[in-house]
């Protein structure tokens, strides 16, 4: 199947919602991530999204000039091509970016999606995301209020990050302690702002204590049942059920009861780049340790070329990163959920 439409991606997030189901959101950083991901969520017969870091795209852009829009431009295009041979339906969708990156990566993004809808076409990505979780609340969501009005024209969903997700990943980093709980007044400033679907859609990353990369039992103190509190204190003030479509970051060596208490709350995205990284790098190093005579010239020998070409560890990485997109599927309840 093409990449998700504008209309089709509403239609994935309003059934994930309705079914309380999430869609992982896989991070890439090649094209063989990116197959990675496809076939994971194909094996698993469920829809997914596909997203791009600042720091992904930097790297995709090639370390000659490493530029963020070239990069993520390039594997979009590449993802609209390939991803007409899996037969599941994906979203792209870039990750992180702070305020110092917007005018080098989302801002030229969006206007790139607005030139492909102009001229009666669909946006490159279906949806971006900004973390001004290192503003402040009023600062942040005057960024967004702007965001959102550009990404609403432009038939793209929006994702904010109200307040800071601990740990680090590209470069944003947040400390681990209480500010990593979003009250709901924080969630009622957000509405109040960015409206409640009719200023245009948009994901809401609030905190309920997510880290990311992946700690050791007892660091994190995760409270998925916080979620609920959002719902329902927005849901009363502005009369209407459970209101938000959340976005779990920092998921990475979840438990399985955490994650189900989250997609009760209404988790509809559930972002995964630590476990996935793991999966990919682990069956190389793998081959690298049994076949060290053959992909090194050790000793004045000529080595093994069918041990060292990429394609030989390239492929044993792409299969054990889709095998954990597939079980991140089952945890969050997507398998066999694909739009036909």
């Amino acid at each position: 199947m093409p990449i998700a439409t504008p209309e089709v991606y509403n239609e994935m997030l309003d059934r994930a919602k309705a079914g309380k189901f999430a869609y992982p959101a896989i991070n890439v950083t090649s094209t063989q991530t990116l197959h990675a991901a496809l076939r994971g969520f194909a094996e698993a017969e469920s829809d997914g999204i596909v997203q791009i870091s600042t720091g992904g795209a930097e790297f995709l852009g090639g370390q000659y000039q490493k530029d963020m829009v070239t990069g993520a431009t390039g594997l979009a295009e590449f993802a609209h091509v390939v991803a007409k041979k899996y037969p599941v339906n994906i979203a792209l969708h870039t990750d992180h970016c702070p305020k110092d990156k917007l005018d080098g990566y989302v801002r030229p993004l969006i206007a790139l999606s607005e030139e492909r809808v102009a001229k009666g076409g669909n946006p490159l990505f279906q949806s971006h995301m900004w973390d001004g979780s290192a503003e402040t609340l009023k600062h942040n969501l005057e960024i967004a209020e702007e965001l959102l009005a550009r990404a609403a024209a432009a038939k793209i969903v929006l994702e904010v990050e109200i307040t800071p997700t601990g740990g680090e990943e590209d470069g944003v980093s947040h400390e681990i302690n209480d500010k990593l709980y979003t009250t709901v007044e924080d969630a009622v400033r957000t509405a109040e702002a960015l409206g409640l679907g009719e200023k245009g859609r948009y994901l809401l990353a609030a905190s309920f204590g997510n880290v990311h990369g992946v700690y050791k039992p007892g660091n994190v103190v995760l409270r998925p049942d916080l979620l609920k509190d959002l719902q329902e204190g927005v849901g009363a003030r502005f009369g209407k059920e459970s209101p938000f479509d959340f976005v779990f970051h920092g998921g990475s060596g979840s438990t399985e009861e955490e994650i189900a208490t989250a997609l009760e709350n209404g988790v509809v995205k559930m972002n995964l780049d630590t476990d996935t990284q793991y999966a990919f790098t682990r069956p190389i190093a793998d081959h690298m340790f049994r076949n060290y005579d053959g992909v090194l010239k050790v000793d004045g020998e000529v080595g093994n070329k069918k041990t060292y070409d990429p394609r030989s560890w390239g492929k044993l990485a792409e299969a054990g990163m889709a095998e954990r997109v597939t079980a991140a599927c089952g945890h969050l309840r997507s398998t066999g959920t694909r739009l036909k």
